[in-house]
C-alpha cells in the first residue's frame, strides 16, 4: 500500500468516527476500533483495555449529553506508512446538556492506527486537556 493510499483511507476512517460519533452510533464507533484498543480517554478512567470496556465509556458519554453533539477535527496531522499510521488533531467537543446548554471545550488528540487484514483500525487514542500546574484545574476555555 502506498503511503497516499493509506492517508485517504485514515482520513475516511476518522471522518466516519467522527460522523459516528456526531450520530451517537456506538455501533458504529466501536467497529472502527482494534478489539486490543488502548485509550487514555480524557474522562474517567486512566485508560480503557479492550473494547468490551472502552464501549461501556462510549456508551455512557454518549448519555451525558442529550441534545446535539459537536465534534469538530483542526489542524490534522497523518502520518502514515504501510502497516501503521497516526495522527493528530485538535477537537472541539462537547454537547447539549439536559437544560439545553450547549457545553463544549478544546481537546488535543493522538490516534494510531494500524493495517489489520487489509483494514485500518484504531488501536490507541489518547485525549487530553491541558492543566495549570499549581491549580490542578483542566483548562477548558483554551482556543487554537
Amino acid at each position: 500500500m502506498n503511503a497516499l493510499t493509506a492517508q485517504t483511507e485514515i482520513q475516511t476512517l476518522v471522518e466516519t468516527y467522527r460522523q459516528a460519533v456526531i450520530a451517537k452510533d456506538v455501533e458504529k464507533v466501536m467497529a472502527l476500533y482494534a478489539d486490543d484498543i488502548v485509550s487514555f480517554d480524557a474522562v474517567k478512567a486512566l485508560q480503557f483495555k479492550g473494547k468490551t470496556a472502552y464501549r461501556a465509556h462510549w456508551e455512557e458519554c454518549m448519555t451525558m449529553c442529550p441534545g446535539p453533539h459537536i465534534f469538530e477535527f483542526h489542524e490534522m496531522s497523518i502520518v502514515p506508512s504501510q502497516d501503521i499510521a497516526f495522527a493528530h488533531w485538535l477537537a472541539h467537543c462537547g454537547g447539549t446538556n439536559d437544560k439545553g446548554e450547549t457545553q463544549a471545550c478544546w481537546m488535543r488528540v493522538t490516534a494510531c492506527y494500524r493495517n489489520i487484514a487489509g483494514q485500518w483500525c484504531i488501536v490507541h487514542e489518547h485525549w487530553s486537556a491541558p492543566f495549570d500546574m499549581v491549580s490542578g484545574t483542566a483548562l477548558f476555555d483554551l482556543k487554537p
